[in-house]
């Protein structure tokens, strides 16, 4: 019979890259806690209209990634492309966003699994893992300030180098159409047809997402094309200038970088991007920015927000690769009389807050000291006849290669 194979797309965590999502989830939680942010989980699953309210129609995540599916309720639901549009959506069905006025913004932050039917590459997966921070309810420059130096302090927590920060404004509604419009004149009088489908179409549906391809001919083609700080209104501008200042007063480095759109409709104002050249073509790490607007348009107060997302998949790669915790012991049984008695001791150990394992069947002495070895045990504790007759237990020290024995019932 012919093993069931997981999809393509999706990829089993054994412990060694485990132990890396685990070690980015402590950071995190460490790190946001230090700036007032507390956990929120949310479900995987949730109603079609969230992302396409939320991220908008036009996007390819909602005309061509998503994993949407009609449940036996007739209602349209979607895994999760992102966490941002629920992150929100829970906020405000809990009612926690306060007004803008209040000053006392909503500090959330999650991990977890998404979903986008994508070409599998390496660092993205169909099913792929973020850490998302949001900051809801300011609309005050020093708040995506404050956001992207807690990135930086996450990603430094984690002992990950050379990476560059990139910066843009992407103006508000009200500058943003003279933008769109200028940006679709100019690509009206290129050559079409040398652009890639999908550029085609974003030509109509959403210009700005034409700078964001990264197909070298398009990108050549539009590298001329008009950029969205020479149309920023005076509002725009200045909350820009005050978030660069901010930043540079803080020591953050970074570059402007006037072509960075990222994928989602909700962002405005403040975009940003992290970036590595460690990992091949795929170089994005993590990125955000503001999206003023999106909490009203999904039925919540018309609150501000900030925010960002890390791919855990790219993070792993750029980490250093930890060890697994050292066993305590490793109890070895080599008489079958004893497994009971192995088994109970083992129980007593870990009460005391030792980590290992036992032995389930009796084995030669030869092989059991094998295996502790082989699993960097600091102590094997060996039960055989002798022992098991004297209600004892043999104490061998892997390190020093030094042996105790002792009465079982000196751990009770």
């Amino acid at each position: 019979m012919t093993a069931i194979q997981k999809i393509k797309g999706f990829a089993d965590l054994f412990p060694e890259d485990a132990r890396a999502f685990t070690r980015m989830e402590e950071a995190a939680r460490a790190a946001f806690g230090r700036y007032g942010f507390g956990e929120l989980r949310t479900p995987v699953l949730e109603r079609t209209e969230l992302f396409a309210k939320g991220i908008g129609e036009d996007t390819d995540v909602v005309g061509k990634e998503m994993y949407t599916f009609t449940d036996r309720g007739e209602r349209s639901l979607t895994l999760r492309p992102e966490a941002t549009a629920g992150v929100l959506r829970a906020a405000i069905e809990a009612q926690v966003i306060e007004p803008a006025s209040s000053g006392r913004p909503t500090r959330l932050y999650t991990f977890g699994p998404m979903f986008r039917y994508e070409r599998p590459q390496k660092g993205r997966m169909r099913q792929f893992h973020q850490i998302n921070a949001e900051l809801v309810g300011s609309p005050e420059p020093q708040a995506d300030v404050e956001v992207i130096l807690m990135l930086e302090d996450f990603l430094s927590g984690l002992g990950i180098a050379d990476l560059s920060f990139e910066l843009n404004s992407l103006g508000c509604r009200q500058c943003r159409p003279a933008y769109r419009a200028a940006l679709t004149a100019a690509f009206e009088a290129l050559d079409a047809e040398k652009l890639c489908e999908d550029c085609r179409r974003r030509m109509r549906t959403n210009p700005l997402r034409v700078l964001d391809c990264k197909v070298p001919g398009c990108r050549a083609l539009v590298k001329d094309a008009p950029v969205i700080g020479d149309h920023l209104c005076a509002d725009c501008r200045e909350h820009f200038a005050a978030v660069l200042s901010l930043v540079d007063r803080a020591g953050l480095k970074y570059t402007l970088n006037p072509r960075l759109v990222r994928g989602l409709d909700y962002y405005q104002r403040t975009t940003f991007e992290v970036t590595s050249g460690a990992i091949g073509a795929q170089t994005a790490v993590a990125g955000g920015g503001r999206y003023d607007g999106l909490v009203k348009l999904l039925g919540g107060p018309d609150a501000p927000g900030v925010g960002f997302a890390c791919g855990m998949e790219r993070l792993a790669m750029l980490m250093e690769k930890s060890e697994a915790p050292r066993p305590d012991f490793y109890l070895a049984v080599t008489d079958a009389r004893a497994v009971d008695a192995g088994i109970l001791l083992a129980h007593k150990l870990r009460q005391r807050g030792l980590a290992g394992e036992c032995d389930y069947q009796a084995g030669s002495m030869k092989s059991r000291l094998r295996h502790a070895g082989r699993i960097n045990a600091r102590k094997c504790y060996i039960i055989g006849t002798e022992e098991f007759d004297a209600g004892q237990v043999a104490i061998k020290d892997m390190d020093e290669g030094g042996q105790l024995t002792i009465d079982i019932a000196a751990f009770d």
